[in-house]
């Protein structure tokens, strides 16, 4: 089941204005552009921000992503009837023939449970031509990005039209392993509700991916660093042969 924050439709509807700094797509752009991309895959679209900024510049684009909440928010937007929108994950695809799939942000990480992440490689893996790539993000475990979500570093503030004042923050409430679980806390001013929302990341050795995209079929071209984090997470792009 997707996590409350994509689910319930009260934070889906706010979850752009408190992370409106999307820099970090910039790069997968350029990517899709490097490539020659002429149509993507977007698995975990959430509320289709990289989606619609591909499909912005004409380029084909099926979204997937298991939350409806977030979904609908996609659907929404300006241009949202010009991507293909799938409820869903990228183990039951449609026949698909993508030159690029992608996972943005904490997507890879979210896929926590091994079977469900090995089944997202191979549906990836699937809906890709021959010769299309994939590329996705994760966290570098050595940097231990969770010693900083917590109230004081991630609290954010966000005043909206017909909502009012909306309160956000995270904290770590367990870390086993190469799991982190943090629960998101999201105050609404407006009539006193707070919701809370628990996320499970896996991190996951650069080692291990490359022995996963191996077993799945994939020819790993290049591990790259995040422009807007560098030394923090590994940008993984793959090919299928």
């Amino acid at each position: 089941m997707p996590d409350a924050i994509f689910e319930n439709p009260r934070l889906a509807a706010v979850y752009d204005p408190l992370d409106p700094d999307r820099s970090d797509l910039d790069a997968y752009a350029a990517m899709a552009e490097e490539l020659g991309a002429g149509s993507v895959l977007d698995i975990g679209c959430g509320t289709g921000t990289f989606a619609l900024l591909l499909a912005g510049r004409g380029i084909e684009v099926t979204g997937v992503d298991p939350a409806g909440a977030s979904l609908d928010v996609a659907r929404a937007k300006p241009g949202g009837d010009g991507v293909r929108w799938i409820h869903g994950d990228a183990t039951a695809l449609p026949p698909l023939r993508a030159d690029l799939a992608t996972m943005t942000g904490n997507v890879a990480q979210a896929i926590a449970e091994p079977e469900a992440w090995r089944g997202t490689l191979r549906g990836a893996h699937e809906a890709l031509r021959p010769g299309g790539h994939l590329v996705f993000e994760t966290r570098d475990p050595a940097r231990r990005a969770w010693l900083d979500w917590n109230r004081d570093q991630s609290y954010r503030r966000a005043d909206l039209p017909g909502v009012g004042r909306v309160d956000a923050w995270h904290d770590v409430i367990d870390v086993s392993g190469p799991l982190v679980t943090f629960r998101s806390t999201i105050v609404f001013a407006s009539d006193g509700e707070t919701v809370h929302s628990y996320s499970t990341l896996r991190f996951r050795e650069r080692e291990e991916v490359e022995a996963d995209l191996a077993a799945e079929g994939y020819e790993l071209r290049e591990v790259r660093d995040a422009p807007d984090r560098p030394g923090k997470e590994f940008v993984f792009l793959a090919r299928r042969p």
